[in-house]
């Protein structure tokens, strides 16, 4: 499949602030268009962006319903009231769990917490999690990356005595439950500046207000961010504002000193010792608490994140550590089922959308699935498999800049439930409205998806001479970190560059070990998957190649290179 290269162009204003950043921080003009591109104008904007501060992050009491919901919440803990923190099983809402868990076991020994059965309860509030907090004494329920549109569910508990607190960021739906507070900047009636906050993020802004309220520490809450890091790299928020803030000093907390449930996971991902990254957190961390509740429950993650104890927590990360494997052979599995049912549908290499069922995939990896089948033919994909009943239900990944979530919300006459954002979605409908739906969504994507969006895209940063890649450019780079969504790893293009001396391929010719020269500067590299580029370059031909920059040590020798996305023979 090819892949569509944009070069970032800036505005005048634009490039008037490359130049002047250049010369006021005595940089080079592509690390002044770098900075630009992201807003920045200034000398003191650049130094603010690179050395993120707490002390920039909103008031949370600008959030809708925060003052009625630290109330409540003073209220249950002032009269030793029982209270349970619920949240979604995914890795946002188990570490948004964790993290106000943590925090109100320093206030309350009156506590508990709940994570719903993927399988038996499904996604959100359920009414099994609202008998059992009353069964077991909670007059108070906080309900974490999750509950935006549990409005009957709402009623039923108001009738039997149980409040709620949702703290939750997904796109509301026309009616807002009746709760003591519903916490969502992405209200319409919420005028809080920053709108991407992840269901952790949520979470955590309750805490700041809380802990504002009671006088407490902002440090001793701080101890908690890496906790949210997880959340915004898992979740795919964007990295921008209150997210980049909180996901910078998260990493540094992680870094510096991790919890014990933390350090069992770096222990079993082979990584502990090691600066942990974004990156590692997406794959690393990620997977493995996600496994939990794909797998067996979420609560399993709950317990290693808040444990105490080393020894059981490196059994704990165990655990989770086996259920990845687990889900690694479904999701295999899966996927060469789906991709073997597409390629048997005569109308599939025509078709818009990507919509597929089996009664036999494991419920725990359909997100997985779509987002492998959308990597393979890239385009808006769901995939289901069978529920109770007659209810089939499934995931949605979309492509980029694709509204997978609107064009979901187009049929939702035919579904029994549904949720998400713009990339990402959960959906479920009776089987029976399974080919009325596939019929739908196709026709609704067809009519409104953009050529330039039925094919992946590269954002390329600026066209650049291989001089121009040098530690002094690498340490900027560093500086704009963490990368993810909104916040992008800067990526070059090189032209016309040719075979050095040792450009092979590598790994039995899947990769390609680069040695490029524009005849002026040579540089080394790797291009996974591409192996098959090696005759071209050998040959002596030349080549564009998008790429980023990153180090590479080997044998104890540390050097640049570069990390090649896309290479195209001129």
């Amino acid at each position: 499949m090819d892949t569509n290269w944009h070069i970032k162009t800036l505005s005048p204003e634009e490039q008037a602030a490359a130049e002047r950043l250049s010369t006021e921080l005595e940089i080079s003009l592509v690390a002044g268009r770098i900075l630009a591109g992201r807003g920045i104008r200034t000398a003191a904007e650049a130094r603010a962006y690179i050395r993120p501060s707490l002390e920039s992050l909103h008031d949370p009491f600008l959030m809708r319903d925060m003052t009625s919901a630290v109330d409540r919440l003073c209220r249950a803990i002032d009269n030793h009231e029982r209270i349970m923190v619920y949240g979604d099983y995914d890795v946002d809402g188990t570490t948004a769990v964790a993290l106000m868990y943590s925090f109100l076991k320093t206030q309350t020994d009156n506590l508990i917490y709940y994570i719903p059965d993927r399988y038996t309860e499904g996604y959100g509030i359920s009414i099994k999690g609202i008998d059992t907090a009353r069964e077991q004494g909670c007059t108070l329920v906080i309900a974490l990356d999750c509950g935006i549109k549990a409005v009957d569910k709402m009623e039923y508990a108001s009738s039997i005595g149980v409040d709620f607190i949702i703290c939750d960021h997904h796109t509301p739906g026309k009616t807002i439950p009746r709760a003591v507070a519903v916490l969502n900047m992405k209200r319409a009636d919420c005028l809080y500046p920053y709108k991407e906050l992840s269901g952790c993020g949520v979470g955590f802004k309750l805490v700041q207000a809380y802990a504002q309220r009671r006088g407490i520490n902002p440090q001793d809450i701080y101890r908690l961010l890496p906790l949210l890091a997880m959340s915004i790299a898992s979740d795919v928020v964007p990295l921008t504002g209150e997210n980049r803030i909180l996901a910078f000093y998260g990493l540094r907390a992680l870094n510096a000193s991790p919890s014990v449930g933390l350090q069992a996971i770096m222990e079993v991902a082979g990584i502990a010792g090691k600066t942990v990254t974004m990156t590692d957190l997406v794959f690393k961390f990620g997977p493995r608490i996600n496994a939990a509740g794909r797998i067996k429950s979420g609560a399993e993650a709950v317990r290693l994140l808040i444990t105490d104890d080393a020894e059981a927590a490196l059994l704990f990360a165990k655990d989770i550590d086996s259920y990845n494997q687990d889900r690694r052979d479904f999701d295999s599995k899966t996927t060469d089922e789906a991709l073997e049912q597409l390629q048997k549908d005569p109308m599939n290499p025509n078709r818009f959308t990507t919509v597929v069922f089996s009664p036999d995939w494991h419920k725990g990896v359909v997100g997985i699935a779509a987002s492998r089948l959308t990597e393979t033919y890239y385009r808006p994909t769901i995939v289901l498999t069978a529920g109770d009943d007659d209810i089939i239900s499934g995931s949605a990944r979309s492509v980029s800049n694709f509204d997978i979530y609107t064009a979901i919300d187009s049929c939702r006459d035919l579904l029994t439930n549904f949720g998400g954002h713009k990339f990402a979605a959960g959906l479920s409908m009776h089987k029976a409205d399974l080919p009325e739906f596939k019929r739908r969504f196709e026709e609704y994507v067809a009519t409104h998806i953009t050529p330039e969006q039925q094919c992946p895209t590269l954002e390329i940063e600026a066209e650049v001479e291989l001089s121009d890649m040098n530690w002094k450019m690498y340490k900027i780079l560093q500086c704009l970190e963490p990368f993810g969504p909104g916040n992008e790893r800067p990526i070059f293009l090189c032209r016309h560059l040719i075979n050095n001396r040792n450009t092979r391929a590598v790994s039995e010719g899947k990769h390609l070990h680069l040695d490029l020269t524009d005849r002026i500067v040579a540089m080394d590299g790797i291009a996974f998957g591409q192996g098959d580029k090696a005759a071209h370059l050998q040959n002596g031909n030349a080549v564009d190649v998008c790429f980023y920059l990153e180090e590479n040590t080997y044998r104890g020798r540390t050097t640049l290179q570069m990390n090649a996305l896309d290479i195209k023979p001129v």
